[in-house]
């Protein structure tokens, strides 16, 4: 028996199981808000998480044991928070699930055809950040107004993410979230609010998707873009600078048909996961590189038990105190929001149709039924353009 198969397994698998509390609890609470943003009612969004979090750990595991690297999948949490800052679309709930299945149709002809990609990075980086940091403003600003509007139940939250910020970043959200529990339990102590035991039991509700021009101009193409500028090609960087070289086609292809299994029960998109990549990606997760692997797959089982406990996790958004979730989903938007913007003006050439771009998204206003984020990307385009013309 080799020195390598005597090593025991406990630190990669501890790993990926990091990587997944981390990943679920950071920004599950985004998720359902999105989704609640889009027209899903309470049993809905419960059915969206649950379809995310199956669909994503299958995705982790599939391709970390096929491919043997550490490769992890998640939900597009930029894509939630776009989601969030919709409002219901014309059609309603059936039409953004007939949105999430154009995206997931779309993630699929990135794999089949190249081009399509290759469009995708032709959109000017900053002007794609742009547009999300406009998008994720409104969120951010959650915990602000939320200590105005319930002090009591939103600065523990705040300061408990501050003191975690400063010890230990990578828990600095989860441990917002236990504390943003413990206010709930004691609110449901204070108030005697009965819990029916049924609703904590996890369930799809599927939805027959309808398609119309704007759930499709108006979400699934920003979804799909944030998507793929946000988490795909950010995460194939990630695991590049950990020596290992993620299959661009497969992936495209397993997070594309997970999508697509997941969207009839509201999962709006999985993808490659970025910032959280590197906590099994990483040698803190395992020396030996050709074993990372283990914790990849750990991810995806992690993945698939919190997915048990989906509709326990959704039940306490449905009944936490008024601007609590808000804040807890906003504290976790700033790590996105600050790199958003840092890359929407790092360029001062660009910087101009980045802050057009970033003005019209964050403005929320709809137009012809299409939200803010389309509109965004048009004229954030347009006046680059115009700046740009005749230049070589």
């Amino acid at each position: 028996m080799t020195a390598t198969t005597r090593r025991p397994l406990s630190r990669p698998v501890t790993a990926g199981i990091v990587t997944a509390l981390v990943g679920f609890t950071s920004s599950f609470a985004v998720v359902l808000t999105g989704l609640d943003a889009v027209g899903a009612n309470p049993a809905q969004a419960a059915g969206g998480l649950l379809a995310l979090s199956l669909t994503m750990g299958a995705a982790c595991i599939v391709l970390a044991w096929r491919y043997r690297m550490p490769i992890t999948a998640a939900w597009s949490t930029p894509g939630a928070a776009l989601l969030a800052a919709s409002s219901a679309v014309d059609g309603g709930w059936s039409a953004a699930v007939g949105a999430f299945l154009v995206v997931a149709a779309l993630i699929l002809l990135t794999a089949l055809v190249p081009r399509l990609g290759t469009l995708i990075a032709a959109i000017p980086p900053s002007i794609a950040q742009a547009m999300l940091a406009g998008v994720l403003l409104p969120l951010c600003v959650a915990p602000i107004r939320g200590i105005v509007e319930n002090p009591w139940g939103v600065v523990p939250v705040v300061v408990t993410w501050l003191l975690f910020a400063r010890l230990a970043p990578r828990w600095a959200v989860p441990a917002a979230f236990v504390t943003a529990t413990v206010v709930v339990v004691i609110g449901i102590a204070r108030t005697g609010t009965a819990v029916d035991p049924a609703v904590l039991l996890p369930s799809f509700d599927l939805t027959a998707p309808t398609f119309t021009v704007g759930s499709i101009v108006g979400i699934a193409l920003p979804l799909f873009i944030v998507t793929m500028a946000s988490q795909n090609v950010p995460g194939i960087a990630v695991m590049r600078s950990f020596g290992y070289e993620v299959p661009w086609r497969p992936a495209m292809l397993v997070t594309g048909i997970g999508s697509a299994l997941g969207a009839p029960a509201g999962g709006h998109a999985i993808n490659l996961a970025a910032i959280s990549a590197a906590l099994a990606a990483a040698p803190d997760a395992e020396p030996d590189p050709a074993r990372r692997w283990i914790a990849g797959v750990s991810t995806g089982v992690s993945y698939l038990v919190l997915g048990g406990l989906s509709a326990v996790f959704a039940a306490l958004v449905l009944l936490a105190p008024t601007a609590v979730i808000p804040a807890v989903a906003g504290l976790a938007l700033f790590g996105a929001f600050g790199s958003a913007v840092q890359q929407a003006i790092d360029d001062p050439g660009e910087r101009m149709p980045a802050v057009i771009t970033f003005l019209v998204a964050a403005s929320g206003v709809a137009l012809l039924g299409i939200s803010a984020a389309f509109w965004a990307l048009i004229a954030g385009l347009v006046v680059r353009g115009v700046l740009h013309l005749g230049r070589p």
